[in-house]
């Protein structure tokens, strides 16, 4: 497994093209390697984060990326501090039960509805904050890790629609954006949230698991990778 970044400038034309459209960056991710088909160990997961100035792509892939046609197209193709590609199989291998990570991730927290005769039906996303996050909370088992308590509610229950009160997490939504675009003939439209918190890893497997083939929907699109680094 790999673990890489590339930084793509808002001030270029392709690159404002790469931030618009999360479509066009999925191709350019998936022309970075020459079979992006998912592995046993992994599948191709990226993320973008972006600030006014620069627009940080992280990828996680169970093969080595050439990021030269990503970075020619939208980055600073001449700049070599600017594409980074390290192993990621020795952090993964360092995990353990109890160990705490701070983490980020963008994802698409989507529920869905009943179709006629009791099957799954439409899918839909999360629109408020406590959605998203108890979105994420219910994914902690499977995913191997414990977001902790820190004390008292930090949110009437009026905001989740319930009578239930439940306790503040190390768990914030520092992002919450609409992304629409078109795909072929048709438009996609994704509600992403990104999560930024602290965590215990509970299931070392399944925690590795989540972080080298992604949690949630769209992942296609920029979503469902986790980053994490240690927590002081």
């Amino acid at each position: 497994m790999f673990l890489s970044r590339v930084q793509l400038n808002p001030k270029r034309r392709a690159g404002r093209s790469l931030f618009e459209s999360r479509h066009v960056l999925h191709a350019a991710v998936m022309a970075s390697f020459p079979d992006a088909s998912a592995r046993p160990e992994g599948r191709v997961l990226w993320r973008l984060d972006q600030t006014p100035t620069v627009g940080n792509v992280f990828i996680v892939s169970p093969q080595r990326p050439d990021l030269t046609s990503l970075a020619e197209q939208g980055g600073w193709p001449t700049l070599p501090e600017t594409q980074l590609v390290r192993p990621y199989g020795d952090l993964l291998g360092r995990i353990e039960n109890g160990h705490r990570y701070a983490f980020r991730l963008t994802a698409n927290p989507t529920r869905a509805g009943r179709a006629d005769g009791g099957g799954r039906g439409k899918v839909y996303g999360h629109v408020t904050v406590s959605q998203q996050e108890d979105w994420l909370l219910g994914r902690q088992q499977r995913g191997g890790f414990e977001i902790a308590e820190v004390g008292l509610p930090d949110r009437d229950a009026d905001d989740r629609g319930s009578g239930e009160q439940h306790p503040a997490r190390e768990l914030v939504v520092t992002d919450r954006q609409t992304l629409s675009f078109s795909r072929r003939e048709t438009r996609v439209t994704l509600r992403i949230a990104t999560f930024e918190g602290v965590l215990t890893v509970t299931d070392r497997d399944a925690f590795v698991h989540a972080l080298s083939h992604g949690i949630g929907r769209a992942k296609g699109y920029g979503c469902g990778l986790m980053t994490i680094a240690p927590a002081g």
